[in-house]
């Protein structure tokens, strides 16, 4: 297990408490919640929809749904990824802004790590060609890509978020890489 997995897990563990603490009016607890969780939300609904603020709106509302569950399931993670990810869809719908999930990966910023002008132009380029490649790719298969690769979530996390079977994300992964593969552009380092 990484560091990154290990320090998920000992949140989800903490997660129960935390939220009944919350549910109680402890102020202190929402604040841990916060910092645990809302950077990674914020960066996943932002994903789906593409713009900060609405990203920012949909972490709120998520929050608000999480105190109002009844239980807090196991995997407090992929059960809060399932509920953000519904929420943006169904944010998508309502603005008739859902064409086949293209928008999941064409606004979506990662960081960069390199330093330079020419350093950061080579990565805006090869990025390009990435979500030009990914948005080729069948909604179903980019959608898995971006969650296990853009998220960082497990297989069996993705399957809870999406409401299928893990067999099914493990065959979507692969055919989703595959394809990917085929296209000698993205090895291409000028």
């Amino acid at each position: 297990m990484t560091s990154e997995q290990d320090a998920s897990q000992q949140a989800d563990d903490l997660t129960p408490s935390l939220v009944a603490r919350l549910r109680d009016g402890d102020a202190e607890a929402g604040t841990l919640l916060d910092q645990l969780y809302r950077e990674a939300m914020t960066r996943f609904c932002f994903g789906y929809l593409g713009n900060l603020e609405q990203a920012e709106d949909a972490v709120q509302e998520v929050f608000c749904r999480v105190v109002q569950a009844g239980q807090v399931p196991e995997n407090f993670r992929a059960w809060l990824c399932r509920i953000a990810r519904n929420h943006c869809l169904n944010l998508l719908r309502s603005r008739a802004r859902r064409q086949q999930l293209h928008a999941l990966l064409e606004n979506a910023r990662f960081e960069s790590t390199l330093t330079g002008n020419l350093s950061r132009l080579v990565q805006q380029e090869r990025r390009s060609r990435i979500r030009h490649l990914l948005g080729a790719l069948p909604v179903t298969q980019r959608e898995v890509l971006t969650l296990r690769y853009g998220q960082k979530l497990s297989r069996s996390e993705i399957a809870h978020v999406l409401g299928i079977s893990q067999s099914v994300v493990k065959s979507r992964l692969f055919e989703g890489l595959k394809k990917l593969r085929q296209h000698s552009s993205l090895l291409d380092e000028g």
